[in-house]
């Protein structure tokens, strides 16, 4: 099982040159058997950029994940608490071998109706069809 995120275009520069290594969630998905991840990058690139595998799902208060994953982040502190504002437990998810796709996916061409996921969808295999490594 894969699972498409929507991530700025920000934080998937910084996941492409390797600055970041985790990628936050506030809520996760239940579906245990997801290993891998393609990156949606939002607007204004709005194309399936690339994919990575999951090395681990880190679930705590957002207090020690900082503490945790701060070198690996990719963010600065006021990023990641921001983001976390008013949250008592928050996800890091390891990112472990990510692929650039050689041509970004256009998901509003292969998919009818195609909406970005406002934090993550699962999406079966079919969409390796239109990868180009």
């Amino acid at each position: 099982m894969n699972v498409l995120l929507s991530i700025k275009p920000l934080y998937t520069s910084k996941i492409i040159e390797g600055s970041k290594k985790y990628e936050f969630r506030k809520s996760i998905f239940k579906n245990k058997s997801v290993d891998s991840v393609y990156i949606y990058s939002s607007h204004p690139v709005k194309k399936i950029i690339g994919k990575f595998t999951i090395a681990d799902i880190l679930e705590d208060h957002p207090d020690n994940l900082w503490d945790t994953v701060k070198d690996k982040s990719g963010l600065i502190e006021s990023e990641f608490f921001n983001y976390f504002k008013g949250k008592s437990k928050g996800f890091a998810i390891e990112i472990d071998e990510f692929t650039q796709f050689k041509n970004p996916i256009d998901p509003k061409l292969h998919y009818e109706n195609f909406t970005p996921p406002q934090s993550f969808c699962y999406i079966n295999n079919e969409i390796e069809e239109f990868c180009e490594y």
